[in-house]
């Protein structure tokens, strides 16, 4: 039996296979490629239950026995995402400092004076591509600001990353991973000796003055998974929300009337189409009992916010876009507990900075293909279209 997430209608439109899935149980075992037969949650409540579960992320710990003819960098492999307490609690108190709703509130002028150059030679009546003009270079370029990373490297970097999510294509999935990890090998050594306000000399400080805080390996796989995971997913983030704002007027003219609201209209359009469709890798080191059925030892755990956000259970009407919905900030796109998105202040505050550019400059702004022609990516973890054309 092949996975369901196999199917390239997938990629398209996975909620109709979500919903089957949901339908049947929040808590499905089922075939996954490379993964064997793994469970799946899609209901909220397993989700948020798996979310805390006494689950792990230590993929070394997992793999340690299994045979692979993969040469994925361990910078990549081996990230905060991929270990659990003690080390993870002492990895992330060293960024989560840099992410802080203050930190973020500080970069917002930056944020916006970059998505009004961004957009400043879009005419009205002609066609623009928002994934590739605006949704993709923002966020790349404001980590790497964060980071420090020289201008001259985003580009490249911004195709090795969508690379890394290039599912069931490993070759390129792992010769991206090398070159990323590279490149930051080589930035590191660089700050060394001209370091400057940026995050990576200040985690290259910690490092370099407490070891035990921070090894070298932690370093660069902390450096790799901040300048992927702090662009990846709001690239996909606010091409889903403008494409599901030109499909539905009503609520886009809305939103240009009274902008005020757009704050709170981006935790229903994360609700909405998640862009952290099936979260990453967790295994169940110990039999677990999610949604009411136990989870075997040794098993993979797939969680996925982008099911659990069009639960019914949890939100009425789930499949139907509503600005004014009271309980959108419940939403799982994020994550939730220990490992919830570090970077979620900064992604809500680009997501919500550039609706309100858009909607500002182009009230008129409209969906320049249709809909059934889009190009989504082919990933199973993020969900987000590889182009959008939009007219202004």
């Amino acid at each position: 039996m092949a996975s369901p997430f196999a199917d390239p209608a997938f990629h398209r439109n996975r909620y109709p296979t979500y919903t089957a899935l949901r339908d049947t149980s929040p808590v499905v075992r089922i075939p996954m490629d490379g993964a064997g037969t793994a469970t799946v949650v899609t209901g909220y409540d397993a989700a948020r239950q798996a979310f805390t579960a006494p689950l792990s992320k230590d993929t070394g710990a997992y793999f340690a026995d299994k045979p692979s003819r993969r040469s994925l960098h361990p910078a990549v492999a081996r990230t905060m995402l991929a270990t659990d307490p003690p080390e993870h609690t002492r990895l992330r108190r060293l960024v989560t400092k840099a992410f802080t709703s203050a930190v973020v509130d500080g970069l917002r002028p930056y944020i916006r004076s970059l998505a009004e150059q961004l957009v400043s030679r879009w005419e009205p009546g002609t066609e623009a591509d928002l994934i590739g003009d605006l949704a993709a270079p923002l966020p790349v370029i404001v980590i790497c600001q964060l980071l420090g990373v020289p201008p001259a490297d985003r580009d490249a970097i911004r195709g090795w990353s969508t690379d890394l999510f290039a599912t069931g294509d490993h070759d390129r999935i792992d010769s991206a991973s090398h070159a990323l990890a590279d490149c930051m090998t080589g930035l590191i050594a660089a700050k060394r000796i001209s370091p400057d306000r940026s995050l990576l000399s200040g985690l290259i400080a910690v490092r370099d003055s407490d070891s035990g805080r921070l090894g070298e390996d932690e370093l660069l796989s902390l450096a790799v998974l901040l300048l992927v995971a702090g662009h990846e997913t709001t690239t996909a983030a606010i091409g889903n929300a403008v494409l599901a704002l030109l499909q539905h007027p009503d609520e886009l003219q809305h939103l240009v009337t009274d902008p005020h609201r757009i704050p709170t209209a981006v935790d229903e359009l994360l609700r909405y189409d998640s862009p952290v469709s099936i979260a990453t890798w967790r295994w169940a080191p110990e039999p677990v009992q999610l949604g009411g059925r136990e989870t075997p030892a040794g098993s993979p755990v797939f969680v996925c916010p982008g099911a659990a956000n069009r639960d019914p259970a949890r939100f009425a009407d789930p499949d139907r876009l509503d600005l004014g919905r009271p309980d959108s900030a419940g939403h799982l796109a994020f994550g939730h507990g220990i490992h919830r998105c570090v970077g979620a202040p900064l992604a809500h505050a680009e997501i919500e900075i550039v609706l309100r550019v858009l909607l500002g400059r182009f009230p008129g702004l409209q969906l320049a293909a249709p809909p059934d022609q889009l190009s989504w990516r082919h990933s199973r973890l993020v969900r987000g279209l590889a182009s959008l054309p939009v007219r202004p």
